[in-house]
């Protein structure tokens, strides 16, 4: 599917920068989720044509990384997937972050070891064969910094180290894959533009064998028919063993968004997203970068708001996002009131 024809199912408001801090839903989602809720208001549907949206969100997000659909998770939130995750580390752990991570990030590494930190773009250097696992963000979300991904996979693989990614900011308008990484984490709300409550965490097999699946629960028996009841413990022998019990509504919005995604591919929005990000630059007197979020240091922010645009101000600076139903005229109001 061409990006142009597909645009028209977005309906933001002029002046939308604001995908880092949540996604706006195409009209397929949208419309789904509306009558899921009005089937729960009324008492119309049963719950199982809504949880079917779950396997058809995890297998669309499956795709959309390359990886097998046995070897994803889900959740509602990051910080829940890397609590469950740190489950895989020894007692006495080490754990290299970034400084200035976000902390859905950084608090469940904190709680379970000690953390160590070192500047985004030389945490491949600092990562020694004393660290257990180095957790940081593929995209980070104050600046849109990419991080140096081949650097730490071959330092990775040196120490023998676990690599853990938080894909919310990446996934969606960046291609990512599986490759050299233990866990990719992914709250949807963002780029996947689904309902806050929907995530979902790739988890290699071999990352998998030393985790304990803490919150267990009956979505992540091997049998959901036979799984409401009593013993023995009966877990999925995959990633489904570490599923959190899904707030269906928020799958019911993901399902259509995260298809809809695979079907106009990354690589298009990729190059969209990129296009109209490097304007906005250009327009500052910037260099071009890599990322689909700028961050900018202006006595102008407040302008932003006084001419219709929406942004966000994150560590002191006036943080821009945009993503596939963002528009040129958008980027040049937003360069009008900065400017």
């Amino acid at each position: 599917m061409r990006l142009r024809d597909a645009q028209p199912l977005w309906q933001p408001h002029p002046g939308w920068l604001n995908t880092a801090s949540y996604g706006l839903p195409p009209t397929p989602a949208h419309d789904a989720l509306i009558q899921a809720v009005t089937q729960w208001r009324h008492g119309s549907s049963d719950w199982q044509p809504w949880d079917a949206n779950v396997d058809r969100s995890r297998a669309a997000f499956a795709t959309l990384i390359g990886a097998p659909t046995a070897d994803v998770t889900v959740s509602s939130t990051v910080s829940q997937i890397m609590s469950v995750i740190a489950t895989a580390l020894p007692e006495g752990a080490r754990v290299l972050v970034p400084e200035e991570e976000f902390t859905s990030n950084l608090f469940p590494w904190a709680v379970a070891a000690r953390v160590d930190t070192a500047p985004a773009d030389r945490l491949a250097d600092a990562l020694t064969r004393h660290h257990h696992a180095a957790a940081f963000s593929l995209v980070q979300s104050a600046t849109g910094a990419l991080a140096p991904l081949d650097d730490l996979r071959q330092a990775a693989r040196e120490h023998d180290t676990l690599l853990i990614a938080d894909a919310s900011q990446a996934c969606g308008w960046l291609p990512v894959t599986t490759h050299g990484l233990d866990a990719i984490a992914c709250a949807a709300y963002k780029w996947l533009m689904a309902p806050r409550g929907a995530a979902f965490a790739y988890l290699s097999p071999r990352l998998r064998a030393r985790m304990t699946p803490i919150a267990a629960n009956w979505y992540g028996a091997a049998d959901r028919a036979t799984g409401f009841y009593g013993p023995p413990l009966r877990l999925a022998d995959n990633a489904r063993a570490f599923d959190l019990s899904p707030a269906w509504f928020s799958y019911v919005g993901a399902a259509p968004a995260l298809d809809l995604l695979n079907q106009i591919g990354i690589d298009q929005i990729h190059h969209h997203n990129l296009a109209l990000a490097n304007r906005f630059r250009t327009g500052l007197g910037l260099p071009e970068g890599d990322s689909a979020i700028v961050a900018v240091d202006t006595p102008h922010a407040d302008r932003l708001a006084t001419r219709g645009i929406t942004a966000a101000v994150r560590a002191g600076k006036v943080r821009a996002s945009f993503h596939l139903y963002t528009t040129t005229d958008d980027v040049d109001r937003a360069l009008e009131a900065l400017t």
